[in-house]
Parts: structure tokens; C-alpha cells; sequence
């Protein structure tokens, strides 16, 4: 394969190359920690590592439409089941660890289900703009919950890093593929540079 001609997309796969990297050294601290809570985590940030990765892939180098389709598809499915251990993970803070175990059979289901979704609909990109917003202002009620009720240390960092991440979604949903917002950040370039911030937010807010 070679290198993409398209200056935004080879943009685009740089930054995914810099948040998968960014999000796989916060799985990797998370996961030395004891806990299911930190499982949650761990395994959060690392999925989102994957995708992050094969997205860098699909961005970044030529190939026929039917190979970058069937790449989307382990991507679609790591961020299906990204969203779906974030919504547990928010669910082990706002009410412990007995209603997250229950809660995981559940949205992992979801995040299947999201995928699949996508395989009935391919390239249909707006619907997973439209899962995370979902699962972002569910976490983002619970952690602002956590924090007025001063319940959880940390839950300020986690609702602005969530906050952060429904920016770089409306950015990613208002912007348009191949065309500059700064140099060659497209939505999708852009949209990484502002979801790393939120990476920084939620980790500065999983360990204080």
C-alpha cells in the first residue's frame, strides 16, 4: 500500500498514530492498578487504542474502497465497545461496583449491536456521532452528579474531559472531510487534537 495523496488524510493518520499512543500509555498505567474499576478503565483507553491505530491505517495509505471497508469494521467495533465500558465505568462511580457488573453484559450487547448496525448500514458515520453523544451526556450527567455532590475525587476532571469530548464530536460532526480548518487539519484532524485534551482531562481525573 502506499502512502495517501491527500495531505488531510495523511494529517488525520498522524494524529490517530498520536492519540492511539496517548490512549494506550493511559491503559497501560490504568491496568497496574488493583480493581475492577480500574479494568473498566484499562480496558477502555486500550480499545480506543485500537481503534486509534487501524484508524491511522485507514487514513493514512491507498487502498480499494472494499479493503478501507472491511478496516472500518474492527474499528466500528472497538469504539462500539469503547462507549459502551465508558457508560459501566461511569455506572461503577455513580453506584458501585455490583450495578457495573450487571450493567457490562448489557452495553457490551450494545456496543455489538452498534457494530453490527454498521454492517447492516456501512459508512453511516453520523450514527456513531450519535451513540457517543449519548453515552458522553449520560456519563457527562453522572460525573457532574459526583462533583456537586463533592462524592468523588476527581469527577470535576472527568465531567470537563467529557465535556471536551462532546466538543471534539461536534467539530467531527460539523466538519467537513478534506477541507482545511487549520494547514491540513480536516474535522477529522482537528477532532483528534481536541479529543487528546479530553484523554489528558479523564486521566487527570482517574488518578486524583
Amino acid at each position: 500500500m502506499l502512502i495517501h495523496h491527500s495531505p488531510f488524510e495523511r494529517v488525520t493518520a498522524i494524529t490517530d498514530v498520536f492519540m492511539g499512543l496517548l490512549a494506550a500509555f493511559a491503559a497501560l498505567k490504568i491496568s497496574q492498578l488493583a480493581g475492577f474499576r480500574s479494568d473498566l478503565w484499562a480496558w477502555t483507553f486500550g480499545l480506543l487504542a485500537v481503534s486509534s491505530f487501524l484508524g491511522a491505517v485507514a487514513h493514512g495509505f491507498q487502498m480499494s474502497q472494499r479493503t478501507n471497508d472491511r478496516l472500518w469494521m474492527p474499528i466500528n467495533l472497538s469504539l462500539g465497545l469503547t462507549l459502551g465500558l465508558f457508560v459501566v465505568a461511569s455506572l461503577f462511580d455513580l453506584g458501585g461496583e455490583q450495578l457495573a457488573r450487571v450493567a457490562l453484559p448489557i452495553m457490551l450487547a450494545v456496543g455489538v449491536g452498534f457494530f453490527l448496525f454498521t454492517l447492516w448500514k456501512p459508512g453511516t458515520f453520523m450514527t456513531f456521532l450519535a451513540y457517543e453523544a449519548l453515552a458522553m451526556i449520560f456519563a457527562l450527567g453522572a460525573y457532574g452528579y459526583l462533583f456537586f455532590n463533592d462524592s468523588l475525587a476527581g469527577a470535576g476532571w472527568l465531567a470537563v474531559g467529557i465535556l471536551v469530548t462532546i466538543l471534539a464530536a461536534l467539530v467531527q460532526a460539523t466538519g467537513k472531510a478534506g477541507k482545511g480548518i487549520v494547514w491540513y487539519f480536516d474535522n477529522n484532524g482537528v477532532f483528534h487534537v481536541v479529543q487528546m485534551l479530553g484523554l489528558v482531562l479523564l486521566w487527570l481525573g482517574l488518578v486524583a
